[in-house]
């Protein structure tokens, strides 16, 4: 294209669109062209012809280099609002147009999605793209297929041409390189911890009557933060027989390498079968002894325990509750029924603003709050029933006692576990006044006159003493280790738990504690003497250290001499001042040079899940069930996409799941 009689044109100020950068302007006569730099092409570069043609080209521009317009326009909006946000955009004729840098929004996986995002200059990565494809697939548990859906490969191609969408395969070979590269890492972490490890239980199901089994470790770093990372996701095929559970959860252990080092194991039901936990010790006493001869050594989810002894009690309660069901059901039939209802309970002096609103079969805590509002609307419910010939679901008085009564026991059940799933560090101290609490109240709820009430507290009172006798002694040694409770919580309790018996229960905490102290003081003895000993100079570890002895000779000596242990100097201290900003982490932190064999032991006992339930399920009435999606899925694909979401949420430190906008900058190629 000769233009040798065109002059060239200065961009004047007013052109200030970024699209500019790609372009010349020429006057030819009195028409003006923009030429791209690229091509050559020509188009209409008048003032009146705005940019939005330009752009189009560019996005259709065979030859231009890989640079993505769409993102400088990105840019140019966001310099409007944050000037330190954006990195100058410009383009210098004598620089190569295959080193132009444009300035666009970077991922950073560490990213808070309220920070402002920033700028930096990269050109498009493909590789990266997929790999952070990925990463967004895994966070938000998107089908593997979503590469395939036409929307999601126009959204792409608008946002970044140069990405080449691939196959549903090849994404789940990203997805499984990211897993196995974070494994790696969560591998490190854990066998590298100063302290030991916890594992909590869980049976999952899903639709087709598959049973899945899901581990998780808990323990507390070396910064004293409580860390749960979730280890295998296991699909029992029908092969798998219940006594074949313990050889599935002794390898996922051993494949991690955390059989030697564990310190107790949390299971979701407290009935679970006794020949598992029998297996999973004898495998563990080949290697090492239990500690505590493995009283501290199986625990039983506390919320699953109140969660089984509420269905208990609402199943006692169908058919009062169908009855409720009705009532509330004939009262919202109608706004003539509901506006008579009304007036009743204002003639009676019901001042409640509750609705009446039947429970949901899924959450057994909605059929507390039903209860709970129809004895509140009580009066007006046995006034409706004189004036009301329809009225067909109408209570007895011995109907209303036992629904007042079960509301009570319900109410109890909500509160605790409100508390156990609002904690966002749930330690394992904060359980043992709770447990305590409802094993009094079960004591006070046998004595009622009532035969209905009594037989129905005597039922879930047995269920929860099993659940007691397994579980008491490590809730007790918890609650000692925090320091506003220590023995005296357990005095407190236990005298009005146990009456006369009472002094016989606090010593057997008492001599547990120091039993398992004793032990953590062995080990911390062996390990203080091997550091002293390769740190002597001119001595080495072999046979010829004839001193060997005399170090076990002043161990044992120094036991029978009066020195205060780290123990005694705990106990006989006096107790903290409860209050409500207290963290026993921060505690213990800061008191480990003071403690130090107590603290290796507080480290391990507080890390204990004394509670394996998700908040979000605290209150449901079946069990975890596996999505219809995740259910299809591979074993080894679905174990992975599983444990790498539940790994990539810590990484983020947002475990709440983010919008897909928030994803955007990952189609967008940066480093």
């Amino acid at each position: 294209m000769e233009m040798s009689n065109d002059s060239s044109i200065k961009k004047p100020k007013r052109l200030t669109s970024v699209v500019w950068n790609h372009f010349e302007r020429v006057r030819k006569a009195d028409i003006c062209y923009a030429v791209c730099v690229h091509c050559n092409k020509k188009l209409s570069g008048s003032s009146n012809s705005g940019t939005t043609h330009l752009r189009n080209h560019l996005m259709r521009c065979l030859k231009r280099s890989n640079y993505d317009v769409s993102q400088l326009l990105a840019a140019k909006r966001l310099k409007k609002d944050s000037s330190s946000g954006l990195a100058n955009i410009g383009f210098d004729e004598g620089q190569r147009k295959d080193e132009f840098k444009s300035a666009i929004v970077k991922y950073d996986p560490n990213q808070r999605r309220d920070e402002v995002v920033t700028i930096a200059s990269s050109k498009f990565d493909q590789e990266r793209s997929q790999n952070d494809l990925a990463r967004m697939i895994i966070l938000h548990g998107y089908p593997l297929s979503i590469v395939e859906h036409v929307g999601f490969k126009v959204f792409v191609k608008n946002v970044q041409p140069l990405f080449e969408v691939l196959p549903n395969s090849t994404v789940e070979l990203s997805c499984m390189e990211i897993y196995q590269k974070e494994k790696e890492k969560i591998f490190e972490t854990i066998n590298r911890l100063p302290g030991r490890i916890n594992v909590s239980v869980e049976m999952w199901s899903s639709s087709e009557n598959i049973d899945y089994l899901c581990l998780t470790a808990h323990y507390i770093d070396e910064d004293w933060k409580l860390q749960k990372k979730l280890l295998n996701f296991i699909t029992l095929d029908s092969s798998h027989t219940e006594d074949m559970l313990s050889d599935v959860i002794i390898k996922c252990l051993v494949d991690w390498g955390i059989d030697c080092k564990l310190f107790a194991l949390t299971f979701d039901d407290f009935s679970t079968n006794y020949e598992i936990i029998r297996r999973i010790k004898e495998h563990i006493l080949k290697k090492r002894s239990l500690l505590s001869n493995g009283s501290l050594f199986d625990v039983c989810s506390a919320a699953h325990t109140i969660n089984a002894i509420a269905k208990d009690v609402i199943e006692a309660m169908r058919e009062v509750n169908q009855k409720i069901r009705g009532s509330f059901k004939y009262i919202r039939s109608s706004q003539v029924t509901q506006r008579r209802f009304n007036e009743m309970a204002h003639q009676v002096g019901i001042t409640s603003q509750k609705i009446l609103v039947p429970d949901n079969l899924g959450q057994w805590n909605s059929t507390y709050f039903m209860l709970e509002t129809a004895v509140e609307y009580k009066g007006a419910f046995n006034l409706l029933q004189k004036h009301d010939s329809h009225y067909a679901s109408a209570l007895t008085a011995l109907e209303w006692e036992w629904t007042t009564g079960v509301a009570e026991y319900l109410k109890l059940f909500v509160e605790i576990v409100n508390i156990f799933s609002s904690n966002k560090s749930p330690t394992a101290n904060i359980y043992f006044p709770e447990m305590c609490d409802v094993h009094i109240q079960l004591i006070e709820w046998c004595k009622s006159s009532d035969s209905f009430l009594n037989s129905l507290a005597s039922k879930i009172k047995a269920k929860y003493d099993k659940y007691w006798s397994k579980c008491s002694l490590a809730l007790a040694v918890a609650a000692v280790l925090d320091p506003r409770f220590k023995m005296k919580l357990v005095e407190y309790y236990y005298s009005q738990i146990y009456g006369s018996m009472a002094l016989d229960r606090i010593k057997e905490v008492s001599d547990g504690i120091k039993e398992l102290y004793d032990q953590y003081s062995i080990c911390f003895s062996m390990v203080d003497q091997g550091s002293r000993g390769s740190g002597l100079p001119g001595m080495d570890n072999d046979s010829r250290d004839r001193l060997k002895g005399f170090d076990k000779f002043l161990h044992e000596t120094s036991q029978s001499q009066s020195v205060m242990s780290d123990l005694d100097k705990y106990l006989e201290e006096p107790v903290f001042p409860r209050n409500c900003d207290f963290n026993i982490l921060n505690w213990w932190n800061v008191h480990t040079p003071r403690y130090p064999i107590l603290s290796m032991m507080a480290r391990d006992v507080i890390g204990t899940p004394m509670s394996s339930i998700a908040p979000e399920f605290a209150f449901c009435t079946g069990g975890r069930v596996l999505d219809r999606y995740r259910s299809s899925l591979s074993p080894d694909t679905r174990q992975a996409l599983i444990c790498a979401q539940d790994w990539l949420c810590i990484e983020l430190e947002d475990p709440r799941p983010l919008s897909t906008a928030s994803y955007i900058p990952l189609l967008l190629g940066t480093n």
